[in-house]
């Protein structure tokens, strides 16, 4: 199909709306990355999302929506903590796993029995969520597995001809995907997927913050994930992805040692000193940074013809966890201390 690209302003939208509203997809900017959009109560529509991405069929979706009263609409037994966070951060990037209502379809849900929801605070998905009068289902943009788009330009790439318009909304300004959270009890929830809403945010309403181990580890073939990101690799450019953990002395002792053609380097803006024998770009010198960045920079290495690509490891603190999580998937687990 045509795939139109559309200005993030009234009559982009409301085009975008009504694509929207007749079941088709419409690649959607957010804060974090762009979103490959549909109604999420629409299973064909939601079917169609999968096709797109080539993406596992119980990889879950996240619902947005642009006001708070829509969560009753969508989940059931919500717990009074949810909504003390949704004051405190929505509109923004924090996803909550709740139980679902039957208006919201298996599909759209992974088949499970829970639905994570979102308000996203750009205002271009505010407005397409308003003028469609849709909850909408929005993974991330990309092939399945590749990174995540930050802007319109990456969604075109990946999606062109696969459907029916895009909304260039500019860059996005987080640059990683939204926080997920599940609750525990009334004062406790665990973080499944970290992103720009940081543990020490969420302690500020929260008694008890729990860092779920998939974060940071393999999970078991097989395991129910109830957070997208958690199962598959994800974020992975063409080129093979290896985090390092070290000093820059020490990373750039280990990746000149191991370098030849088509071996390239990520490192952190005030590490670049030019003592790599190997192409460097930098992603950024603290975590929030490197999160707006480290896509475009893994899209950078195939753009480029990068064959092997070393990661300086960020610190896994603060939204460099977020950072973190998304490079150890992107390499496959596969990580040197040097």
């Amino acid at each position: 199909m045509e795939t139109e690209l559309l200005s993030a302003d009234i009559a982009g939208i409301e085009k975008a709306a009504e694509l929207i509203k007749k079941g088709e997809l419409v690649g959607m900017p957010t804060e974090t990355v762009y979103g490959l959009a549909a109604d999420a109560c629409n299973q064909q529509a939601v079917a169609k999302i999968f096709a797109a991405k080539g993406r596992p069929a119980d990889n879950p979706l996240i619902v947005h929506i642009a006001d708070i009263s829509e969560l009753q609409n969508l989940c059931d037994d919500i717990p009074e903590l949810a909504y003390r966070l949704a004051g405190k951060f929505w509109p923004g990037p924090l996803t909550m796993i709740l139980k679902k209502k039957s208006s919201v379809p298996d599909i759209t849900s992974g088949g499970l029995d829970t639905v994570g929801i979102r308000m996203p605070s750009h205002p271009a998905a505010l407005m397409l969520i308003e003028k469609s009068g849709l909850p909408l289902a929005a993974p991330s943009g990309n092939i399945s597995g590749y990174p995540s788009p930050t802007k319109a330009e990456h969604m075109m790439r990946d999606m062109k001809g696969r459907i029916s318009a895009v909304i260039d909304g500019g860059e996005c300004s987080v640059g990683v995907e939204s926080t997920v959270i599940s609750f525990e009890n009334d004062n406790t929830v665990r973080i499944l997927r970290p992103g720009g809403v940081t543990r020490d945010d969420l302690l500020e309403e929260a008694e008890n913050v729990i860092i779920d181990p998939a974060i940071l580890h393999e999970i078991s073939e097989g395991q129910t994930v109830r957070s997208p990101g958690m199962k598959y690799q994800h974020y992975s450019p063409k080129a093979r992805v290896i985090m390092v953990e070290g000093g820059y002395e020490s990373f750039c002792r280990y990746v000149n040692e191991n370098s030849h053609e088509g071996v390239y380097a990520i490192v952190f803006e005030d590490d670049n000193k030019g003592m790599l024998r190997v192409p460097s770009v930098s992603y950024g010198c603290d975590d929030r940074e490197q999160a707006h960045m480290i896509f475009s920079r893994l899209r950078e290495m195939d753009s480029l013809g990068a064959e092997k690509v070393y990661v300086m490891a960020p610190k896994a603190e603060g939204v460099g966890l977020a950072v973190y999580n998304r490079l150890i998937r992107a390499a496959g687990f596969e990580v040197i201390q040097v």
